[in-house]
């Protein structure tokens, strides 16, 4: 639990939001007006506004009309990605370490119409149901204290949408764009971390939307990427020869086979399970996860490592996987993740980085707290109940 807040220091808080901005997003601003409107932005994203849309970001950065914010999303000269690959290098320096983790996830930003890029009916576990929205797929990293940020981040497109050349111009899309489904977003997520010296991590992570996908397993283990994936329970397998179903093959362990291992707090506390896992290969395994409350509900793995590994490796891979929901939530709630009213694929980017880098800002606050004074930065999620006190004092 966060300490009780006391007292801060806005000068520590405010030459933090300027350093991860001066190395983050300033150096890819040609203009001085952009970037000071992008900089406005942030300052917006971290301020206790109800609802962060163009108007409101506008109104707290003292303009009357959302023009300038609007232009900054859709036409001023700057490139997300540039900005990413600096928050992912910023990440690498301040919360980086040789066990950590990416995790792969997607989440769902409910929208009205049909003209928001990548916009349809489709199913989002955000809502638990089919709605009209957009589907965003997500890198995040953790490292073993639980710090954690969003790090990379791609808009899935519904294959629909590429019968129709028109709805693609009209939404901005890039020309040459192609249909990939989300496990090869996902792919292309990991390939850019892996392909950078800077960040460290061991282990890829990632729910049965993508475990489930043989290809994807493929490529990490071609790059050498040891992962822990979940799988659905009939997922299929070859042993000894012989083709069988996840939970056919956990089924016939016995009793003496599990072992209880926390992995990672929830609301109430340790969230302890029983774990056992089972050889498939070399450095290859089938992991399960039985509810004590409910052992008929039990979860499983597909884990492959580059050499020998315990099996509570394997439980805390599995248990970080559940950082990027907290990370969700965070984004959404404090940071306007999904505030967005923009229907362009170049302004959803844009909004998505710029509010990526927001919660990095109180995350790395929260990794590394300013000394000298008592207060609370906010939890491991990089959560801050400062964040708005934070963005009033700059902007004042």
């Amino acid at each position: 639990m966060p300490p009780t807040v006391t007292e801060v220091d806005p000068t520590v808080w405010a030459n933090g939001f300027e350093d991860l901005f001066s190395q983050t997003v300033a150096p890819f601003f040609g203009r001085r007006e952009p970037r000071l409107r992008a900089r406005s932005y942030l300052l917006g994203l971290l301020s206790s506004l109800e609802r962060k849309n163009g108007w409101s970001l506008a109104e707290f950065a003292g303009d009357a009309t959302p023009d300038g914010m609007q232009r900054l999303l859709n036409h001023a000269r700057w490139d997300a990605d540039q900005v990413r690959d600096a928050l992912r290098a910023q990440t690498a320096e301040r919360i980086g370490h040789l066990d950590g983790v990416l995790v792969v996830d997607d989440t769902g930003f409910e929208k009205k119409g049909r003209r928001s890029a990548g916009v349809q009916c489709q199913y989002t576990g955000t809502a638990g149901k089919i709605t009209n929205c957009q589907i965003g797929v997500f890198c995040s990293y953790v490292n073993p204290d639980r710090q954690r940020v969003l790090i990379d981040r791609e808009l899935y497109l519904p294959e629909s949408w590429f019968a129709e050349a028109d709805r693609l111009a009209d939404a901005g899309v890039p020309d040459g764009t192609r249909f990939e489904t989300k496990p090869e977003l996902a792919w292309r997520m990991i390939e850019r971390c892996a392909d950078d010296p800077l960040l460290s991590f061991a282990w890829v992570t990632a729910d049965e939307a993508y475990g489930d996908n043989t290809r994807l397993r493929e490529r990490c283990r071609s790059r050498g990427l040891s992962h822990v994936m979940a799988v659905s329970r009939d997922h299929r397998l070859v042993l000894a020869g012989v083709r069988t179903r996840a939970d056919t093959l956990v089924a016939l362990l016995g009793a003496d086979a599990w072992q209880r291992y926390a992995c990672g707090d929830g609301a109430k506390g340790r969230r302890f399970y029983d774990w056992a896992w089972i050889g498939v290969g070399e450095h290859e395994w089938v992991l399960a996860r039985r509810s004590l409350s409910d052992p008929t509900e039990v979860a499983f793995y597909r884990c492959w490592s580059m050499g020998p590994v315990a099996l509570s490796e394997l439980v805390r891979v599995a248990g970080a996987r559940w950082s990027v929901e907290e990370v969700f939530q965070a984004t959404k709630n404090e940071v306007g993740l999904d505030h967005y009213q923009v229907r362009t694929h170049t302004a959803w980017y844009r909004h998505i980085t710029l509010a990526m880098v927001a919660h990095a800002h109180l995350a790395f606050l929260a990794a590394d707290p300013p000394s000298g004074r008592e207060g609370q930065v906010g939890g491991n999620d990089g959560s801050a109940t400062q964040g708005a006190f934070l963005a009033g004092t700059i902007a004042a």
